[in-house]
């Protein structure tokens, strides 16, 4: 198929190009490398799969309209968004700008040349978790904030073009994905920094109490899920999660990165009104329709993730 993988260049970007590329497909990444790097493709760069890398923004109407009036696309993967809720606070105009309005220009184009869109959204959508049976896809939403607001209106004008003109769309809710190609700074995610800092014989900082626990899914598995949506029709007009389906407070999970009690500080939250304290998937919807579970435990990631950031400094 020829598929446009908008963010392509990110973090997830990155594993699911890997993955369409080696399921044979022709592919076109689009990223503005606001936040991926152009560096995350470099071992694909020649792959034959990989059409063009285009640096450009999904905002820019007249770059989408050339793009999918030269290529007749049969999936686009819409990843390409401002993804950091301590940004979105600070700055919530470039939040919505991105997540919102540019997914509508991606949603017009798919419409008029009838392409098939899968939605990246996340697990910062859904209010807090309150039993262990973990998050389905009809627990409450929560804009605790402005991303997460931004993520819940992009859902729904995605929705309302299956249920308005009938286009093959599926919404799709990772819950905290981590692995190799994930920043080790500040923009990057918490398994990410803990194991950089870790290694480079730094204190592990936990914001607030660290007793709010996070649902963490393995790069290659959340890939695999993203890349599945795509491919089938039976979550066509559907939202789906995608999980480890077992939570971790951020406390223990410190504890399993550096086994040592006395490297890690607590400090205060910047912006303690926009975190969620249990997030827990359920991810039956993703395993009943796709067939998708998990196959890496968080032990089996963790290593993974610290040998590969190993790996970075040594080179």
């Amino acid at each position: 198929m020829n598929i446009l993988l908008t963010g392509g260049a990110g973090f997830i970007g990155r594993w699911v190009a890997l993955r369409l590329l080696n399921d044979g497909h022709h592919v076109w990444i689009l990223d503005d490398l606001s936040n991926g790097q152009e560096s995350n493709l470099d071992e694909f760069r020649s792959h034959p799969g990989l059409q063009a890398f285009i640096q450009g923004d999904i905002k820019d109407e007249a770059l989408l309209e050339k793009l999918f009036h030269e290529t007749k696309f049969d999936i686009c993967y819409h990843l390409g968004a401002s993804i950091n809720v301590q940004d979105s606070i600070d700055d919530p105009r470039t939040t919505f700008n991105n997540d919102t309005v540019g997914t509508f220009y991606v949603m017009e184009q798919c419409r008029k040349h009838w392409v098939k869109v899968v939605f990246m959204s996340t697990c910062m959508v859904y209010d807090r978790c309150t039993d262990e049976t973990g998050i389905t896809e009809l627990h409450p939403t929560k804009p605790a904030s402005p991303y997460a607001g931004s993520k819940i209106a992009a859902e729904n004008m995605v929705l309302s073009y299956y249920f308005a003109y009938g286009l093959p769309v599926v919404v799709i809710r990772p819950f905290n994905t981590y692995g190799p190609f994930q920043k080790t700074g500040g923009e990057g995610g918490v398994v990410a920094i803990f194991i950089n800092n870790k290694l480079a014989g730094k204190d592990l900082h936990i914001y607030g109490e660290g007793t709010q626990t996070r649902d963490l899914l393995f790069v290659d598995d959340c890939a695999r899920f993203v890349v599945e949506a795509g491919y089938s029709n039976k979550v066509d007009g559907q939202i789906v999660n995608a999980g480890l389906g077992r939570d971790i407070s951020v406390n223990d999970l410190a504890l399993l990165v550096v086994g040592e009690a006395s490297r890690i500080k607590h400090v205060e939250h910047i912006h303690p009104q926009s975190e969620i304290q249990k997030l827990l998937c359920n991810y039956s919807k993703a395993k009943e329709l796709l067939g998708w579970e998990p196959q890496v435990t968080l032990e089996e990631g963790i290593a993974r993730t610290e040998a590969w950031i190993k790996g970075r400094l040594v080179h």
